[in-house]
């Protein structure tokens, strides 16, 4: 195992942070209007791409960070498939 970087550690505990917040949010009101699968999306593979790097290069400890990471994005992304279906009718029954 190679030294870690300090900083890719806070960069991606800032980002540990910001997800649940936005997963408890779904939960709490069950609205995603607004939130964006595509994002979502890209932001996961971006940490899949951090792993193979991780895997591939500079075996550390942060790639779990990287999986967490990944791991929360994607509960976020669930969560959103989970709720558009009611957001959307919701909205239609409020026209």
């Amino acid at each position: 195992m190679t030294e870690f970087s300090i900083w890719e550690v806070l960069f991606l505990l800032c980002f540990a942070i910001s997800w649940p917040v936005s997963i408890a949010k779904s939960l709490r009101t069950k609205v995603v209007i607004g939130k964006s699968p595509l994002f979502m999306s890209l932001v996961v593979l971006g940490y899949i791409f951090g792993i193979i790097h991780k895997l591939l290069y500079s075996r550390d400890i942060v790639i779990f960070m990287y999986i967490f990471n990944a791991t929360l994005v994607a509960i976020d992304l669930f969560l959103y498939f989970l709720y558009i279906g009611k957001n959307k009718k919701e909205m239609l029954h409020q026209e």
